[in-house]
């Protein structure tokens, strides 16, 4: 099963462009979207948060079943469900204000219990090395799907109106990467945590960590760079014929791409550090297709694995 770990939330997303007074909720979470991503492209899914008891824990579980995604976590809890008001730029770029509830209403024993005795792929979520509890707790549950056969992946998705103590948040961050086979970053969170740092000097850093074989770095409208240990490659992105927005574009594309390595055998140790510019290129093009169908939508919606296929078929 690939087990994503982290937030789900409600986006309270503005009903148009021009102005913020009236909003819609929508079910959101960067873990939340991938592991439906992840589902919908026809991977064994499982998602790890807490849902709350409240009407919009209602409005988060029913995506999660229309999927089949499996919610690991039974017991819902009395926590409010976590909200992000989002706001969008004139490119109908998404940035959010958060208030947190629901997402961190666990336990250690709770959350390693919940766990499947065997896990293909654990996905840490970008909330996770936020506060210092919650860190020490993700870590144990990072090292139990480990000792369950779990590659590790992380989506490290920034959010700087979280972060109270940034040395605090970089160290357990740095944690977290020590751990992680595969990284996946934006150009924003490669800009806060290594400004003056090329991509692709940084991505050369973080393939010197333990375990790291992969690093992908998403560039908004110029598409996505990957580096493995042997070769680098990049895409463009796929542009919809008629555009959305951008919520939930990453986390399509990081299904997109453990997608991909799951379907190529490579989504093992080892498997990801010999990928060769080819493989790179068309796993970001797999990728660049599933967000870009995503984008085509409002709020985040991935696509199935039949629409993806019918794309590159058309593409060629």
């Amino acid at each position: 099963m690939f087990v994503v770990g982290g937030e789900s939330l409600i986006d309270l997303v503005p009903v148009s462009a021009e102005s913020d007074a009236e909003r819609v909720a929508l079910a959101g979470g960067s873990p939340f979207n991938c592991a439906i991503a992840l589902a919908r492209l026809g991977n064994d899914a499982g998602f790890l948060c807490p849902i709350s008891t409240d009407q919009y824990g209602e409005l988060l579980l029913t995506p999660l079943e229309e999927a089949e995604v499996k919610v690991l976590l039974k017991e819902r809890v009395e926590a409010p469900t976590t909200r992000a008001i989002v706001s969008f730029n004139e490119k109908m770029q998404a940035s959010y204000v958060f208030e947190r509830g629901a997402d961190h209403a666990f336990t250690r024993e709770g959350l390693v219990a919940a766990l499947p005795e065997a896990v293909t792929l654990y996905q840490i979520g970008g909330f996770c090395p936020i506060l210092p509890d919650d860190a020490a707790i993700w870590r144990d549950v990072v090292a139990e799907a480990v000792a369950r056969g779990a590659t590790i992946s992380i989506d490290i998705n920034v959010r700087e109106k979280l972060i109270e103590d940034e040395a605090g948040y970089r160290a357990r961050l740095s944690d977290f990467l020590d751990s992680a086979h595969v990284i996946k970053l934006s150009e924003d969170d490669h800009d806060w945590l290594a400004p003056g740092t090329s991509i692709a000097d940084f991505a050369a850093e973080l393939l010197k960590r333990p375990k790291c074989e992969l690093v992908v770095v998403t560039l908004g409208e110029g598409g996505s760079r990957a580096f493995s240990r042997q070769a680098q490659g990049a895409a463009p992105i796929y542009a919809p014929p008629v555009f959305g927005d951008t919520v939930g574009a990453g986390d399509s594309l990081m299904a997109g791409i453990l997608t991909w390595l799951g379907e190529a055998g490579a989504l093992r140790t080892g498997g990801m550090a010999g990928l060769d510019a080819g493989q790179l290129q068309a796993m970001l093009r797999f990728g660049a297709v599933v967000a870009g169908i995503n984008c085509g939508r409002k709020g985040c919606q991935p696509p199935s694995r039949d629409e993806v296929d019918a794309v590159l078929d058309a593409l060629g």
